[in-house]
């Protein structure tokens, strides 16, 4: 008798969930470069480096902090060519200085399209009053930063006639994404006022108009979109695009980040909640993980945790820690996003205000300490959250046995098996062949056994941290 194998069924994704993951991964690249953009403007501000500081002893210091400052605004104020640059290479497969500098041709053809439509869209200025200008902020240079991606993937390989040649491969994606960029820039100037209206006003109102409830939801969705790499594409609205501040010197800020370290005062509605979860809820979680493993593994899972811990606390880089539980404690997990977005809302109800350049460690707390206000009350709140997530993530791993690092099932089987090593063996040896069990089959088989084109499941969970 023969039997037909079923054919091999593979599941389906959720259509551009994929693409998402890129986007928000390529977003990383420019992120990046934010720590030594607000280092270099916070240490060139009065109370630091200038006059209000070091140059009020050291007069000879104030040149070093115009220097400074000056570093960190024209890299803030540049952050929509950093983006469109930093998208382009990294989410581009095989990317090379093509990718960026078509990033950089296609942005300058966009921006310029843009402020030449300006009149024709919002208005001529009256005489003697400055033109409002479209602006996109750091979302035109994610645009453009995509389409130059794209148009490179799409036409590096590409062969012209043989008096174009010159022009083929690498050379024709700056040209067709400078082609690209002036009909985005037409298309993007006839929606920009229903855009401004939907961003601007009224998500971007919503969001900053009720600093509890926008904060707890941003905070929440935040700590929940980590793990498949989307928080980048939520962050980069608050943090990059809605609200405006004008400094005393005619900079434009725009976004909490840039706001905050340029003096806005209403500026940190979406950053200071985080200091309390990373300086000291997470490290509390970490140590109810090591206090309930297991006590042949606790030390190897304290060491892991500790570091992770110590990197969160310092850093603000909880990815090591979060990741640690999320895939198998998923409970824990949703409880730890929900207390960030409570730690968001607490924090604007107490009229605290704080902010960092990249993340929410003590080197930034430090930094940032002079021109926050209150800032010593997130220590003791965040002792607070320390001790509600101890508590929690005690009871919860002991109550519905999670198996969280240092408990997992293996860890009993390994010491089982060796302690019955050689009484199985013998018994398995005086055991007659037709009397031992046969090995199981169907489902468990099936189970264990990947199927051909089917990822491992630490493939999978691989692949979505990172």
């Amino acid at each position: 008798m023969t039997t037909v194998a079923e054919p091999t069924r593979t599941k389906r994704g959720v259509p551009g969930f994929a693409q998402l993951q890129r986007v928000g991964r390529s977003l990383m690249l420019p992120i990046a470069s934010l720590p030594a953009a607000a280092l270099l403007l916070r240490l060139g501000q009065p109370d630091m480096l200038g006059a209000d500081g070091v140059a009020g002893t050291f007069a000879w210091m104030q040149p070093v902090a115009d220097v400074l400052n000056a570093a960190g605004s024209a890299l803030f104020n540049n952050l929509p060519i950093i983006f469109a640059l930093g998208v382009a290479v990294g989410y581009a497969k095989k990317a090379d200085g093509t990718t960026g500098l078509a990033a950089l041709i296609g942005y300058l053809v966009f921006s310029g399209v843009s402020d030449s439509l300006s009149p024709y869209v919002l208005g001529k200025a009256a005489e003697g009053e400055t033109q409002e200008l479209i602006n996109y902020g750091v979302l035109g240079g994610i645009v453009i930063g995509l389409t130059a991606a794209l148009l490179y993937q799409r036409y590096y390989r590409i062969k012209l006639p043989p008096y174009l040649a010159f022009f083929g491969g690498r050379r024709f994606v700056p040209i067709v994404t400078a082609g690209a960029s002036v009909l985005i820039a037409v298309v993007g100037a006839l929606v920009y006022p229903a855009f401004d209206w939907l961003i601007n006003e009224q998500i971007g109102g919503f969001v900053t108009g009720s600093t509890i409830l926008g904060a707890f939801i941003f905070g929440t969705l935040n700590r929940l979109l980590l793990p498949i790499g989307l928080h980048h594409l939520l962050n980069s609205l608050p943090w990059f695009q809605f609200g405006e501040y004008t400094t005393a010197d005619g900079n434009v800020a725009h976004g909490d980040i840039f706001r905050f370290l340029a003096g806005d005062p209403t500026a940190g509605t979406f950053l200071t909640g985080f200091f309390p979860i990373m300086m000291f809820a997470l490290p509390a979680a970490a140590l109810a993980i090591v206090h309930t493993a297991k006590p042949a593994q606790r030390k190897v899972v304290a060491g892991i945790m500790g570091s992770a811990a110590l990197v969160s606390v310092v850093t603000g880089v909880t990815e090591p820690l979060e990741f640690a539980f999320v895939f198998v404690a998923y409970p824990l997990y949703v409880i730890h996003a929900i207390l960030t977005g409570t730690s968001l809302a607490l924090v604007n109800a107490l009229g605290i205000r704080d902010g960092f350049g990249f993340s929410a460690g003590a080197i930034d707390y430090l930094l940032n300490f002079r021109i926050a206000e209150m800032p010593l009350l997130l220590i003791p709140i965040g002792l607070g959250y320390a001790v509600v997530y101890y508590v929690l993530f005690r009871f919860v791993i002991t109550r519905w046995n999670l198996r969280t690092p240092g408990r997992e099932d293996d860890t009993d089987g390994t010491a089982a098996g060796a302690e019955g090593a050689g009484t199985g063996a013998a018994g398995a040896a005086d055991t007659p062949a037709s009397d031992r069990p046969e090995p199981a089959t169907g489902d468990v088989a099936t189970t264990d056994a990947a199927e051909p084109g089917t990822p491992s499941r630490a493939g999978v969970s691989g692949g979505g941290a990172a």
